[in-house]
């Protein structure tokens, strides 16, 4: 078992991953092709070697599903200081999207590096924060 160093609640953060592991995104159900297991032992397998610099959690679900699998790249607490805002990305299904993202965070993540071309393929909106519109009743 691989362990990782817990975010600490005050102090520095390192660049974070949060990947989606809800409804739709690590299930075999809706991306039958796709290791989801595997996906996420190489994302924590990078966090345990990188000392401290990058940190990986798991959530529930992140809203997009129709862009599953969905990996969030969070920026570093310095780097949110100087204004850098966390990084969205869908559609990541394959080895090659999950190394990049990884090699992106440990070399520093948004605010800090450019984003490498081939992951601009990969990044999405969040979710708006707006609640949805009510639904109208008709005349009956």
């Amino acid at each position: 078992m691989t362990w990782i160093r817990p975010l600490a609640a005050h102090g520095p953060r390192p660049c974070t991953l949060v990947v989606c592991r809800g409804c739709c995104c690590g299930t075999l159900r809706k991306l039958p092709g796709t290791d989801h297991a595997a996906q996420l032992a190489r994302l924590q397998t990078a966090a345990a070697a990188s000392e401290g610099r990058l940190a990986v959690r798991t959530v529930d679900c992140l809203g997009p599903c129709e862009q599953a699998n969905i990996i969030v790249v969070q920026p570093t607490t310095e780097a949110r200081r100087r204004g850098a805002r966390a990084a969205w990305f869908g559609w990541v299904l394959d080895g090659t999207a999950t190394d990049d993202i990884a090699e992106w965070a440990l070399a520093g993540g948004p605010g800090t590096v450019p984003l490498p071309p081939a992951l601009e393929l990969h990044r999405v909106d969040p979710p708006s924060d707006r609640p949805e519109k009510k639904r109208r009743r008709t005349a009956r």
